[in-house]
């Protein structure tokens, strides 16, 4: 692969920040866009700007045709059974909070256990501490070890009968740890536990297919896979998502609507009231095609390599702390903590010299205290990333040493 010429289809990329040339370590908060997501933006917001499945009008049907042409290529790219198992969200957390508000809240009762583990973003833990409080269920997590990886002797004590709903991370956006998503799956399945996956950093860095997996639901961002911001998708098997009530009311999610009630379409637009993000649903479905060309697992590989070189460069700086697995399988990111800088002060001055960083507990609070530290400095990568950025980040570093100490 020809990852220079790749990184040219990113034309953010190509600017200086405060005199330097700007190498964006950012991806895991929200990726870049190709030109192709961009012009392809553009391209609707001149020519087929209408709103979807109400109109007869020729930029009606347009906009319409392109918008449930993404829904497929959803769920192609996830490995869904049918595209009627794909809702768009505004993003993961939308599409986590949905499931809580419906499925969890028709199913879950006092006595039944919520399980999520130690590394879980705020987005998957606050919407299950709610579930609880509305419905008795208790919640409980699986603790995560010194190496960034989860307490294998405690997911044998924790994944029991009483558990009703199983939902964790599949990479971690704070430890870069890759969990064995299809272990625990299943483990779970066989045990008669719903699930789901939280993908916010796998969708967009690896393979994805979710019959393989063998998870009930699976939740990701586009904003983070070089879509727009503002687009997300929960998958749910259609089994599941047949039982549940609409959570939003409104336009389109209605088969009849008089004074005393309503009927509700079938899934998926019972649970899309209203006008969707349009141009976002076309603008992943963009940035899905774009992806598909390049190759999943290309980018995976390069993904891979990028995490592991910048744990061995980091790694030459005194006074660092690096998070997560060390043993060379990890996502593609690096989070640290350095002695001599706190990381808000850190990234700032790594922002003086072009580099973008992301410093504070990263929404994982819980696992910042677990692992005694007021929060880190992330470096985070995706395929437009070169191993020359990575060594710009570590002359940085050392830079930034010599400037706190």
């Amino acid at each position: 692969m020809d990852w220079h010429r790749i990184r040219s289809d990113f034309p953010i990329l190509d600017q200086q920040v405060n005199g330097h040339p700007l190498v964006y370590l950012d991806s895991a908060a929200s990726s870049q866009k190709p030109r192709a997501v961009i012009q392809t933006l553009s391209r609707y917001y001149e020519r087929d700007n209408a709103n979807v499945h109400r109109a007869l009008h020729e930029l009606s049907n347009r906009a319409t045709e392109a918008f449930e042409a993404s829904r497929k290529k959803v769920a192609r790219f996830i490995g869904a059974a049918s595209e009627d198992e794909i809702i768009f969200t505004r993003g993961t957390t939308e599409g986590i909070n949905l499931v809580a508000n419906t499925w969890g809240t028709q199913n879950l009762r006092a006595g039944d256990v919520i399980l999520i583990t130690g590394m879980e973003h705020h987005s998957n833990i606050v919407p299950w501490q709610l579930l609880a409080q509305r419905t008795g269920a208790t919640l409980k997590y699986i603790p995560v070890l010194d190496d960034g990886t989860l307490d294998s002797a405690a997911i044998e004590t924790l994944l029991t009968e009483q558990v009703k709903l199983f939902a964790f991370v599949h990479i971690s956006n704070s430890l870069g740890t890759i969990n064995p998503a299809k272990e625990l799956l299943a483990r779970a399945k066989a045990l008669g536990a719903v699930t789901l996956l939280d993908g916010a950093q796998s969708a967009g860095h690896m393979p994805i297919d979710v019959k393989d997996l063998g998870c009930d639901f699976f939740v990701f961002s586009g904003h983070k896979m070089c879509g727009p911001t503002g687009i997300g998708v929960l998958y749910g098997r259609m089994a599941l998502l047949e039982t549940m009530p609409p959570w939003h009311g409104g336009g389109e999610m209605i088969l009849a609507v008089t004074m005393e009630s309503s009927t509700y379409k079938a899934p998926p637009h019972r649970f899309e009231a209203g006008t969707p993000d349009i141009s976002g649903v076309i603008g992943l479905g963009a940035a899905i095609d774009y992806l598909e060309a390049i190759g999943l697992e290309h980018i995976q590989r390069h993904d891979h390599n990028l995490a592991n070189y910048a744990v061995q460069r980091m790694s030459e700086v005194p006074g660092i702390r690096i998070l997560g697995p060390q043993n060379g399988h990890r996502g593609a990111l690096v989070a640290f903590h350095l002695d001599f800088a706190h990381p808000h002060d850190l990234v700032e001055f790594a922002n003086s010299h072009g580099v973008a960083m992301r410093g504070g507990h990263h929404c994982t609070q819980p696992l910042m205290k677990r692992f005694k530290v007021p929060g880190t400095t992330r470096a985070s990568f995706y395929f437009y990333n070169t191993l020359e950025e990575i060594n710009r980040l570590v002359e940085v570093l050392l830079l930034a040493r010599k400037f706190f100490t």
